[in-house]
């Protein structure tokens, strides 16, 4: 049997347990250059004793951008930035990965100096991003209609992943993830309901997966197979996207494979009250990537544990629980109480109900 607590060996890396910190956008950089900062510092020094801690989502570009206050990594001072974080978690022995995300359409004409964002087809849809109010707190508006990315764009998009794998590199984190999940751009090439193209990046699976495949050997070529990974959602409703990709993600996991990429970040809909992942689904998965799997949802202790029994999972992620109780794995292996998360500080805001949260007094 393998527990959440047993090291794993992720390439050359072992992580300490199998409790994952999963990626949280919490909109605390410093604007307006979107720096990772010493509030975030703090935040991510609490949860090292995580097996792994993925960043929030950090935006390669400043098309990129589709959230107030996110932090970036493709300035010398957001690599800066990212480096101070990095060396404290690493200095409480523990490990991070970059989430490099892009998030395509999922964005505002207010963040673009009046530009539309951009995605893989010009197509009306349903959904909104989150800017700064007047009075300085998140506000929720209405995505515009985007504008197609032109091939050169794309190739320029690809360029972005590339150097941002190479910054990650550099801030010191020790793996980097490609967000391709949630209807942000990746996704958004991926699926057949936002993706009309007829030129080489639409149509077929073949062209349909090929933004993703370009993407994951940019970054690859950033750094190395073994300290990469993508995160995907094969299901689910996210960002005005109806997700149902499953034949999509058994065909890019078998690139992953070919490629010798270290982890599959799996997003199951259940977090987000969507459907359960069957373990049929799970199995093909495994069958088609031999590397690390982590799973990700709506994920209890005991689901963690009979999927890790199983094979179907090598690590579970959690999101919420970590947001309230920097020490999570603790808790769960003694089977201590667990904060509450507050909703209301969730985006934007400072310390609290963000590096306020206590830990577990010392035995």
């Amino acid at each position: 049997m393998t527990s959440l607590f047993e090291p794993l060996t992720l390439g050359d890396l072992t992580l300490p347990n199998r409790v994952v910190m999963a990626p949280l956008t919490r909109m605390r950089a410093t604007p307006p250059n979107d720096v990772p900062n010493d509030l975030m510092l703090e935040y991510y020094r609490q949860r090292a004793g995580a097996g792994l801690i993925v960043s929030e989502g950090t935006q390669i570009s400043p098309i990129g951008k589709g959230y107030m206050d996110t932090p970036g990594i493709y300035s010398d001072e957001q690599v800066a930035g990212w480096r101070r974080i990095t060396d404290a978690v690493h200095a409480e022995g523990g490990l991070m990965a970059a989430q490099l995300w892009h998030v395509g359409r999922v964005s505002h004409e207010s963040f673009h100096d009046g530009e539309l964002p951009v995605s893989a087809s010009a197509l009306e849809y349903r959904n909104r991003a989150t800017i700064k109010g007047e009075d300085g707190k998140p506000l929720r508006a209405n995505c515009p209609t985007p504008r197609a990315l032109s091939v050169e764009e794309i190739a320029e998009t690809v360029e972005d992943f590339r150097r941002a794998s190479a910054n990650a590199r550099e801030a010191g984190f020790d793996l980097a993830e490609i967000h391709g999940a949630h209807g942000y751009l990746v996704h958004q090439f991926l699926s057949a309901e936002s993706n009309h193209r007829t030129d080489q990046y639409g149509g077929s699976l073949e062209n349909r997966l090929r933004f993703a495949v370009e993407v994951i050997d940019a970054v690859i070529e950033g750094w190395e197979p073994s300290r990469v990974g993508i995160r995907l959602s094969p299901l689910g409703s996210f960002n005005g996207l109806e997700a149902n990709e499953i034949e999509e993600i058994l065909a890019l996991a078998a690139v992953l494979e070919e490629r010798g990429v270290g982890f599959l970040h799996l997003s199951e809909p259940d977090w987000a009250g969507g459907p359960v992942l069957d373990d049929d689904f799970r199995r093909q998965l495994r069958a088609a990537f031999s590397g690390v799997i982590i799973g990700a949802g709506n994920y209890t202790p005991e689901k963690a544990e009979r999927l890790l029994e199983a094979g179907l999972i090598d690590a579970a992620a959690f999101g919420r629980a970590f947001l309230a109780n920097p020490d999570l794995p603790e808790r769960l292996r003694t089977g201590a109480e667990l904060n509450e998360p507050d909703l209301s500080t969730f985006y934007g805001g400072g310390a609290t109900g963000y590096t306020d949260y206590p830990a577990l007094e010392p035995a």
